[in-house]
């Protein structure tokens, strides 16, 4: 493999299923050597041999990034096998929808630690390697790309904790930017509709149901788009940064 970002590694968090396995392979398409971190040890095993097996590179790193240890870790195990680090893609989230009335706390809790803290420790973790790699060749420039959601622009009944994480998201994206842009980092968000993904099936009852029913009456993205979308930010030229990309399904309005 050798193309846009031959020379560089890339960290994908949430790698074992949808849009963090599109991402890994699709980011391994371009040249990178790529870490994979989730917590389902298996999978990463299988997704890093498809890599290989491809002509590719990759290392799975079996964490937890909720925990703030395992959080660091994950990103020295990246560093200690491969020196460097160009690309962090803070994709692993976690949706848990329902009426703030009467919600079970311990749902808002999960997603805090997953969609805001791990995002948080993962970035703290990777930023002076990207700063360090900014000042490197082979692109003397360096990336953070974001996951958020279409949940992160617009507020829903019954997405109460969700929006919250989300808009969170975006806010500390840009806010971020501002402070590493003019060191060559480029930090943007990318923020997805509709995507064929694990996402809502940790849903239940009414609001299973209106996940369901809206896949059931929309085509939906693949998670492969997404990571098409995250490539394109990724490979642009120095002097070019994507802050923010919202991809759509066609027909969700």
């Amino acid at each position: 493999m050798n193309s846009n970002l031959t020379g560089t590694v890339a960290l994908v968090t949430g790698a074992s299923s949808g849009i963090g396995e599109a991402t890994a392979l699709r980011l391994a398409e371009e040249g990178a050597s790529v870490a994979l971190v989730a917590r389902r040890a298996g999978r990463l095993d299988t997704l890093a041999a498809q890599i290989e097996e491809a002509g590719g590179t990759a290392l799975a790193v079996a964490a937890d990034i909720t925990d703030r240890a395992q959080a660091e870790v994950a990103v020295q195990t990246a560093i200690d096998r491969f020196g460097r680090l160009d690309v962090l893609v803070n994709n692993a989230g976690l949706m848990l929808l329902g009426p703030v009335v009467g919600a079970d706390v311990d749902d808002w809790e999960r997603m805090l630690a997953v969609n805001v803290q791990g995002l948080l420790y993962m970035t703290n973790a990777a930023l002076p390697h990207l700063l360090k790699a900014a000042d490197d060749d082979p692109r003397r420039v360096a990336d953070i790309v974001n996951i958020s959601s279409i949940a992160g622009r617009v507020a829903w009944a019954n997405y109460g904790a969700y929006n919250l994480t989300k808009f969170g998201v975006n806010g500390f994206t840009e806010s971020l930017r501002q402070e590493v842009t003019q060191r060559h980092v480029r930090v943007g968000v990318l923020e997805p509709g509709g995507v064929a993904t694990e996402l809502g099936s940790h849903n239940s009852g009414a609001m299973r149901d209106h996940i369901d029913d809206f896949v059931a009456t929309t085509e939906i993205l693949e998670a492969r788009d997404i990571a098409d979308g995250i490539a394109y930010m990724v490979t642009r030229p120095r002097h070019a940064s994507i802050a923010e990309l919202w991809v759509m399904p066609t027909d969700q309005a």
